[in-house]
């Protein structure tokens, strides 16, 4: 049985702990509302960049004058681009991350093809290095620190575009987290390279303008068009990827420290009952021995 002592040690140990993980819940929950925002404003324009860029290489016909619509005309080699985070604490984030790379990783191995890991985080890194330190081409931690940036954003583009100019690969696919809610965070590959439409959505129809399909004409010409915007398309998806991973960081943070407060709390009255348990038998015990004691006299 512990000593009295001990249990008032360790009452105080997770007394401090919970004091800790309630301060991050809160800064996790003051970090959110502003990531959150970023996140959701971001949407709109990507999606509809993408939707412009889906609607000229629809027009092109997937003209092979412009490398990041058409492509390498293979698919031998993937890049995985693994978006995960320079912190812990966040729950299963990274995990559930990991767990789909590794069912693509699989996939992709088993259908004969050769794959490559781009890593932005820490904390994807050591992951990467644990599970596939062959397949790991590129380090990009703490590209994100404090917060996403479009700057970074941008450097971790340039690095996939140098590379796929040198024929690194064929297909590029980012993986992250998209945020659906504080406690839901939805893992989302998006390929990036070749440019791939985005799928319309349910209800997509209802929202198309009268005058779909009316002739338009550019200047300069659609592939001129195309070969300037899909290296910016890259920045925006890539700056888009990072503020939803970021949000969702911070969703599963607040979540995962707010689970922590209420299991400290509940250890705090567990030892608090069972010290108060073990001081009423050391009194009584010691009421046992004075009353012996005075009756031996």
């Amino acid at each position: 049985m512990p000593s009295l002592k001990d249990l008032r040690t360790r009452i105080t140990n997770v007394k401090s702990t919970q004091r800790i993980t309630s301060a991050m819940k809160m800064v996790a929950a003051a970090k959110l509302r502003r990531a959150q925002d970023q996140a959701t404003a971001a949407r709109p324009y990507a999606e509809r960049m993408e939707r412009m860029l889906g609607s000229l290489a629809a027009a092109t016909g997937g003209s092979s004058n412009v490398p990041l619509l058409a492509g390498t005309g293979k698919d031998d080699t993937h890049l995985l681009v693994f978006v995960s985070t320079d912190r812990g604490l966040c729950g299963g984030f990274n995990i559930n991350l990991m767990r789909n790379v590794r069912l693509q990783v699989q996939k992709l191995v088993n259908d004969g093809k050769t794959v490559k890991l781009f890593c932005v985080g820490r904390k994807g890194i050591s992951l990467v290095k644990r599970e596939f330190p062959s397949m790991l081409v590129v380090e990009m931690p703490e590209v994100c620190k404090p917060s996403p940036s479009y700057e970074g954003a941008t450097e971790i583009a340039q690095r996939i575009a140098e590379m796929y100019e040198e024929g690194e690969f064929d297909v590029c696919t980012v993986v992250y987290n998209k945020f659906v809610s504080a406690l839901t965070q939805e893992v989302t590959p998006q390929q990036v390279i070749p440019f791939a439409p985005p799928e319309p959505e349910e209800g997509a129809e209802e929202e198309a303008t009268p005058d779909d399909g009316a002739p338009y004409e550019y200047e300069p010409s659609q592939e001129d068009i195309l070969s300037d915007l899909l290296p910016r398309n890259l920045s925006v998806q890539v700056f888009r990827a990072l503020l939803e991973s970021f949000a969702s960081e911070q969703g599963a943070r607040m979540t995962a420290m707010d689970n922590a407060t209420r299991n400290a709390g509940d250890m705090i009255n567990k030892l608090t009952l069972n010290y108060n348990r073990t001081r009423q038998a050391f009194i009584t015990k010691e009421l046992i021995e004075i009353i012996s004691g005075a009756e031996a006299l």
